[in-house]
């Protein structure tokens, strides 16, 4: 039996089934980060409990090596208490327990991101930059699903990491969104275009448009914002990207304006 279509001239079955997808798409991610964020007040929780019995740091070794053991054979079907992520249970609690600021915000993030930002991003203020910066754009009127943090990509044999991968759902894009603390560089906009490319080459889906990427930059007396956006001059195929500190009035409304990501900001010191 073939599948009818309704005769109705505003039927728009493409549209349709691009908005289904994001909405499933942002009810997964909604039901992943509570878990995640239960996951990760574990974690600390038990961190903090190894801290408060360890006498110095050798002892703490001790402990996470002893109690990784005792909890696999409790919980064999659990996974995460390998004795390497008990003692970053530790070492994740002593970072951030005197950091009231901090806390809550990395309660956003998922335990395995919240390892990847651990290692890789030594500053405090990077750190807090990822998880307020998740925090803004999840109130951005529901624009934005979340994709990754620290989004590993492939080229040529090295691995990169993108600080922030988000998928616009209005825009139907990928957006990439770099955080930079210190001096602007030139180099950081040359690394946003080879993101771009890669992204739009090996992950971003035919039925999607190329990706777009937003460069924040927070020195010690102000935020700089750049954007890279797809040269619609350009064919797709045409990996030529413009960069801008305004947006253009058709992308007005759809990402934040330079201004609101100021604001965001305030408060963080570079």
């Amino acid at each position: 039996m073939s599948k009818q279509k309704p005769h109705n001239q505003d039927w728009n079955y493409a549209q349709l089934l691009l908005e289904v997808k994001a909405r499933v798409r942002s009810a997964q991610y909604a039901a992943l980060k509570a878990v995640n964020t239960e996951l990760v007040g574990l974690y600390c929780d038990i961190g903090r409990m190894i801290v408060d019995q360890q006498t110095d740091a050798e002892h703490g070794s001790a402990i996470a090596e002893q109690l990784s053991n005792d909890l696999r054979d409790e919980f064999p079907g659990i996974s995460g208490f390998s004795r390497r992520n008990v003692f970053y249970m530790r070492e994740f609690y002593l970072l951030y327990r005197d950091d009231q600021r901090v806390q809550p915000l990395v309660a956003q993030i998922g335990w395995t991101h919240n390892l990847a930002i651990f290692q890789r991003c030594k500053d405090p203020l990077e750190r807090a930059l990822i998880a307020r910066i998740e925090d803004f754009l999840r109130a951005m009127g529901g624009l934005f699903a979340f994709v990754g943090s620290q989004y590993w990509l492939e080229v040529e044999g090295e691995e990169y990491f993108i600080d922030l991968l988000l998928f616009h759902r209005r825009l139907h894009c990928l957006v990439a969104i770099e955080l930079k603390i210190g001096k602007f560089q030139p180099e950081f906009v040359g690394k946003m275009e080879f993101y771009l490319t890669a992204l739009d080459r090996l992950i971003r889906q035919e039925d999607e448009n190329p990706s777009t990427g937003i460069i924040l930059c927070k020195e010690k007396n102000r935020t700089i914002v750049e954007y890279a956006l797809h040269d619609t001059r350009k064919p797709i195929g045409v990996a030529t990207y413009e960069i801008t500190k305004t947006l253009p009035r058709e992308l007005r409304g759809q990402l934040p304006q330079p201004e609101e990501i100021v604001a965001l900001l305030e408060g963080l010191e570079g």
